[in-house]
């Protein structure tokens, strides 16, 4: 059996890490750099790097912060946030990424993920969905329990797109995609646990990886993931940044409940 992956993520404003409730009500989490090497040290299978005003405020990721946070990390390094072309992925790769995260750019343009999985290969382009209820009842969408539906949002969670996240999920799989980061808005940062509800739909629907995000808070949440869900990974921001837990706590809790993980 494949091992689940446990990832922190770093969401990136103004070189800062922050975190924030439902996208919203940022505060000051660290520094990247700093962060970067503890997660590495306690055993992180993969750390998520996310500059996420960079979409929203027209501008290209920061490259640099990216450089020097890629010199502590040896697992890999998934980044995303203003990634908008080739050459933006390109760049970042060199700058020390292993995997690009998109979202925003992928809606607006899906040729995207097929001209990147081409040129780079599958296994590096991760598209990233941001999701939430819509209680607006409308034809054409996958209704859930005959009351809402997911509909996909860009720009950091601040605008919809009218697009079902089921079907988007197929569509990014067929168009070359080779994981998806799976973020609920409406768990986001609430530490309730993550939304079993459309995790599963999702990771039932597509055959590549998915990353589940939105909402860890305890160490049962990870648990209840794994075993009601398909996901492959867990990304997690609150319980690590604020020392809830390490990442060393949560591997040995799942190992100790029968889960696969890498220690």
């Amino acid at each position: 059996m494949l091992t689940k992956r446990i990832i922190p993520c770093l969401d990136i404003k103004d070189g800062k890490v922050v975190k924030g409730v439902n996208f919203q009500n940022l505060r000051y989490a660290g520094e990247p750099e700093i962060l970067a090497r503890i997660y590495d040290e306690q055993g992180a299978d993969e750390i998520v790097f996310l500059d996420i005003t960079a979409s929203v405020e027209g501008r290209e990721l920061l490259i640099d912060i990216l450089k020097r946070t890629a010199e502590y990390v040896f697992i890999p390094l998934t980044v995303g946030g203003g990634i908008s072309k080739i050459d933006d992925i390109e760049k970042v790769l060199r700058a020390g990424a292993d995997k690009v995260s998109i979202n925003t750019a992928a809606v607006k343009n899906p040729d995207l993920i097929k001209e990147a999985s081409k040129k780079f290969g599958s296994q590096c382009i991760v598209v990233a969905i941001d999701a939430k209820r819509n209680y607006n009842i409308t034809k054409g969408r996958n209704i859930i329990n005959g009351k809402y539906w997911f509909e996909v949002y860009i720009y950091g969670g601040r605008k919809p797109t009218g697009i079902d996240a089921i079907e988007w999920a197929k569509r990014v799989e067929e168009l070359g995609a080779g994981e998806i980061l799976l973020t609920s808005i409406d768990t986001d940062g609430t530490k309730k646990g993550f939304d079993i509800e459309l995790t599963k739909l999702i990771s039932e629907k597509v055959s590549i990886p998915v990353i589940a995000s939105g909402g860890a808070g305890e160490l049962h949440h990870f648990y209840e993931v794994f075993t009601k869900t398909k996901a492959s990974a867990a990304l997690a921001a609150s319980i690590f940044h604020y020392k809830n837990y390490t990442v060393k706590d949560v591997k040995e809790y799942l190992k100790s409940r029968g889960i696969p993980v890498r220690i």
